[in-house]
C-alpha cells in the first residue's frame, strides 16, 4: 500500500452550531451559515451538523431543518448529519425528512446515523416515548429506514412508503465511537465515520475492524473510513493551544455536569481546574490536534500514516467566530 498524502484525502468540517457565552441559538446558525460558506469557497468536501439534545451550548438538535437551511444557502458542498441518532426517530420520519432533503437540493445530502441518545437519560426518555428504543434494536431500525429508499431490500412487503424518500439515493452512513457501528458498516458495505474527537482510544481498532469484516455490496466495493477529529489551527501554537482551552472547558465542564454555554479561551486552566481533571481530558481529547500549521501539518500526516483514512472531518470548537474561519482556512492551505 503506497504512503497517503494530506493532499490524497479529501477533508470536511463537521460542525455542533456552538451557542458561545453572550450568543443566542439564532446567532449560532447565523455563525454556521457563513462557517459553512466559508467551507464551500475553501473546497471542503462535506459539511456535516449533529445531532444532541438539552444541550445549551449546542443549537443543532433539530438536525434536519439546520441541514435544510445550510443546503439553502450554500450551492455544492455536500450536507448531512454527523449524525441523525436513529433510536430518537421513526425510521420512517427520518425517511421522509432526507427524502425531503434530497428532493430539494438533489445530489448533495449525507444521512449518517448513530445509535446513542446524543444526550442525558431523561431527555433520551422524552425523545423516545412511544417506542422505548434503547438503541438495542439500531440494525433492525436500520434496515427499516434502508428499505424504505429501496423496498428491494426489504424482507417482505413493504404497506408503506416514504413520500418524498422512495427511490432517492441518499447515501447512509454509520457512525460510531466503538467496534459495533465499525462491525455493522463493514457487514453491510457502508461507508463508516469513527467519532475520534470525543472517543479516541478506539479509533484503529474500530478502523482494523470495519476493514476486515467490510463485504463489497451495491454503495461500495471497497471500505470508506472517515474520521472525526478537533483540529484547530492558528498562526502559532501558542495562539492554537489558547484557543484550544474552550474545547478543554467544554468537556471539563461536561464532566461536572455544568450545563454553560461555549467559554472563553483561558490564559491558564490550572487556574480553574485541577491537574487530576485536566490528565483525565486525554481520555477524551487525546487525539486533538491543535497547533500551528507546520505542527498540524506534521500531525495530521502522523495521523494518517497509522489510520490510513479515506477522509478527515474537522471539527473546531473555537469561541471568537473570526478565529474559527481563520482555523480552517489555514488546514484548507495545509491540505491542499
Amino acid at each position: 500500500m503506497s504512503a497517503k498524502k494530506l493532499n490524497d484525502i479529501k477533508f470536511s468540517v463537521l460542525d455542533l452550531a456552538p451557542v458561545v457565552e453572550g450568543d443566542t441559538p439564532a446567532d449560532s446558525f447565523k455563525k454556521t451559515v457563513n462557517l459553512a460558506q466559508h467551507a464551500e469557497k475553501l473546497d471542503y468536501n462535506r459539511y456535516w451538523l449533529a445531532e444532541h439534545h438539552n444541550m445549551p451550548f449546542i443549537a443543532s438538535s433539530a438536525t434536519s431543518v439546520v441541514i435544510g437551511h445550510v443546503a439553502a444557502h450554500t450551492s455544492k458542498i455536500r450536507v448531512g448529519s454527523g449524525g441523525i441518532m436513529l433510536p430518537n426517530h421513526s425510521p420512517l420520519v427520518i425517511a421522509e425528512q432526507f427524502g425531503t432533503l434530497e428532493s430539494l437540493f438533489p445530489g448533495r445530502i449525507d444521512l449518517g446515523l448513530g445509535r446513542a441518545p446524543g444526550t442525558d437519560g431523561y431527555t433520551a426518555q422524552a425523545l423516545r416515548r412511544g417506542h422505548g428504543s434503547d438503541g438495542s434494536d439500531f440494525p433492525e431500525q436500520l434496515a427499516e429506514l434502508r428499505a424504505y429508499f429501496n423496498p428491494a431490500l426489504a424482507s417482505g412487503r413493504m404497506p408503506v412508503k416514504a413520500v418524498p424518500g422512495e427511490g432517492l439515493n441518499v447515501p447512509i452512513w454509520l457512525l460510531g465511537s466503538s467496534g459495533f457501528s465499525a462491525q455493522l458498516a463493514g457487514h453491510l458495505g457502508l461507508p463508516f465515520a469513527f467519532a475520534s474527537h470525543f472517543s479516541p482510544r478506539g479509533t484503529f481498532q474500530a478502523l482494523e475492524l470495519y476493514r476486515q469484516t467490510f463485504k463489497p455490496s451495491d454503495v461500495l466495493d471497497k471500505p470508506y473510513a472517515m474520521v472525526g477529529l478537533n483540529v484547530i489551527v492558528a498562526d502559532t501554537d501558542e495562539e492554537a493551544n489558547f484557543l484550544a482551552t474552550t474545547l478543554q472547558q467544554q468537556f471539563l465542564n461536561l464532566g461536572q455536569n455544568n450545563d454553560v454555554l461555549l467559554q472563553p479561551p483561558v490564559e491558564n486552566l490550572n487556574e480553574h481546574w485541577s491537574e487530576y481533571q485536566i490528565d483525565a481530558l486525554e481520555h477524551q481529547l487525546g487525539s486533538s490536534i491543535i497547533g500551528s500549521p507546520k505542527t498540524v501539518q506534521e500531525k495530521l500526516q502522523k495521523f494518517l500514516d497509522e489510520s490510513q483514512v479515506d477522509e478527515i472531518m474537522a471539527i473546531a470548537q473555537v469561541y471568537d467566530h473570526k478565529a474559527r474561519l481563520h482555523s480552517y482556512e489555514l488546514l484548507a492551505d495545509i491540505v491542499k
